[in-house]
């Protein structure tokens, strides 16, 4: 029987600052973690790490870590190869391959409308995204200005749940 993977993940970034704390405590048990924070120094990093990680433990959440930076207590890894689990950024088709080939259990595909996180980045819309991963053996995740209202809009289209920095913060995950 195939693992069953989550289907409502936050990312988090340090835009989100102590709203992140907020956004844990909202995302379902059950859900994930896409643990982030480029751009945060490695100390603080991975200090900031080891907070969230206790938080997804208590709350039954599934925590992945992003970036080169090892960080021990992870339950998968986000764009690279791993024997745990993998999820991908997916904004085109190649990319959705190219994560398949690498083992990715679960897709984000990206960005399926307007985000804050990349302003002036060109939405894909729910057709167009849907297509990207269509009939590739993964977990199909929906990514780029998503909330819980938006994701019962498009889940019609063969997504399989959704990802959100912001929903999760403002409340509307």
């Amino acid at each position: 029987m195939p693992r069953r993977h989550p289907i409502r993940w936050l990312m988090t970034d340090e835009r989100q600052g102590d709203d992140l704390w907020r956004a844990l405590e909202r995302v379902p048990r059950g859900g994930g973690v896409i643990f982030r924070h480029y751009r945060t120094p490695a100390a603080e990093r991975k200090a900031l790490f080891a907070r969230v990680r206790r938080v997804t433990r208590r709350r039954g959440l599934v925590l992945v870590r992003a970036g080169i930076y090892p960080l021990r207590g992870a339950d998968g890894v986000h764009g690279c190869r791993d024997s745990r689990i993998i999820t991908w950024p997916a904004h085109d088709r190649r990319e959705a391959i190219a994560g398949i080939r690498a083992g990715a259990q679960i897709l984000l595909v990206s960005p399926v409308f307007a985000t804050r996180s990349h302003p002036g980045a060109r939405a894909l819309g729910p057709g167009r995204a849907a297509a990207i991963a269509r009939g590739l053996p993964a977990t199909v995740i929906a990514l780029g200005g998503m909330d819980a209202r938006r994701w019962r809009r498009i889940a019609r289209y063969g997504f399989d749940g959704y990802a959100a920095i912001d929903g999760w913060s403002d409340g509307r995950g």
